[in-house]
């Protein structure tokens, strides 16, 4: 069996692609080749009990595990800022409460705006024969 990957059959594939049309599996002698067709990394699996296990290669742990490293600095990098940020820096409850009167004066006239619309609307309508 000869499996060809090309990175640009990933760059092909629509981007709503679903999960369950993301791998495509091909027996081996060896057992299972899982292919992901949105990066073209290929795993090894293997029918246990009637479960496919597939284990990750030693290169692709090693991104595994570089991905979470990076994510977990992002995270205390994260979560450093944010204890860093000064109490005045969120709004106060006069601010909110202003704020809040400013959007209930747009939704009112917008909603004045909208009624004005449909009745001008009705008003051009046919009106039925009353007699």
């Amino acid at each position: 069996m000869l499996l060809v990957s090309t990175g640009t059959h990933a760059q092909q594939q629509p981007h709503q692609q679903t999960q369950a049309n993301r791998f495509q599996l091909e027996r081996t002698e060896n057992g299972i080749v899982r292919l992901d067709t949105e990066t073209g990394a290929m795993t090894l699996c293997r029918d246990e009990n009637g479960t496919l296990a597939c284990r990750m290669q030693p290169d692709e742990r090693a991104a595994y595990e570089q991905e979470l490293d990076r994510l977990a600095k992002r995270v205390t990098a994260l979560e450093e800022r944010l204890s860093q940020t000064p109490l005045k820096a969120l709004p106060s409850d006069q601010d909110v409460e202003q704020s809040l009167s400013i959007m209930e004066k747009f939704m009112r006239r917008f909603m004045a705006i909208v009624g004005e619309f449909v009745d001008e609307r009705r008003a051009n309508e046919p009106q039925p024969d009353r007699t």
